[in-house]
């Protein structure tokens, strides 16, 4: 690897994870808008996405740049087309956060409806798989990859769990659907988000040993094979 790629390529990284810490940091802060119902943060959330998009594009830019200089192979290449995906992968997660703060902007009109618990309890799994796959790129460390994809089926089930409290209320009271129908919003919203997750550990593992395992069924209650496959 040239000095002059080397050199790019640590500062593209070092954007991203700056962009990965803001990006948690929405996410946290669109929950707690949501929970105590706060609009004056849910608005906070919303206002910081339009630098989150401009940082995108700047990452992005500077990883073509470095595609179309130093037109890099095998590992760098990898990694470089991984960081692109990331950096996408982090401007989707911070929209999906700015969607929960909406939701949670509109239920400040509804004080006393009761929020699931369930729904903290995704934001805290969904945001703890989010910046486990980012420390699993910063360490090259595939097996806390594929237990990041491993995680999802506890979100996808803690969904349903909710999904099932908020049926239950609607069903007892009708004037509740309005209400429960954006908490419903934003519990899909937090679902999308460890999706998201779950794809940057799916990048991750190709970056580290050239194996693509997208779209492939992993199981909580089946083995895994974090070794199988190598690069270069």
């Amino acid at each position: 690897m040239s000095l002059h790629l080397s050199q790019d390529l640590n500062e593209a990284h070092n954007s991203l994870l700056r962009l990965s810490g803001s990006v948690e940091e929405m996410i946290g802060k669109s929950v707690q808008s949501l929970v105590e119902r706060r609009g004056s943060l849910a608005a906070e959330v919303i206002e910081h996405d339009n630098e989150i998009d401009r940082v995108e594009v700047r990452i992005e830019e500077e990883c073509l740049k470095m595609l179309a200089l130093h037109q890099p192979v095998a590992a760098d290449l990898r990694r470089i087309t991984t960081m692109m995906k990331i950096n996408n992968d982090l401007e989707r997660i911070a929209d999906l956060a700015c969607n929960i703060a909406q939701r949670a902007d509109s239920l400040c009109a509804f004080p006393e409806f009761p929020i699931p618990a369930g729904i903290e309890q995704m934001a805290s799994m969904t945001n703890s798989m989010v910046r486990r796959s980012l420390d699993a790129f910063v360490n090259r460390d595939i097996d806390a990859a594929y237990r990041v994809i491993l995680e999802d089926e506890k979100v996808d089930a803690k969904n349903v769990e909710v999904i099932d409290v908020l049926n239950t209320l609607m069903s007892s009271d009708r004037g509740l659907i309005a209400a429960a129908m954006h908490c419903f919003s934003a519990s899909r919203h937090l679902e999308q988000i460890a999706d998201h997750a779950v794809s940057i550990a799916e990048d991750i593992i190709y970056m580290v040993n050239g194996v693509i395992v997208r779209h492939r069924q992993f199981s909580i209650h089946s083995g895994i094979s974090p070794n199988s496959g190598s690069g270069s």
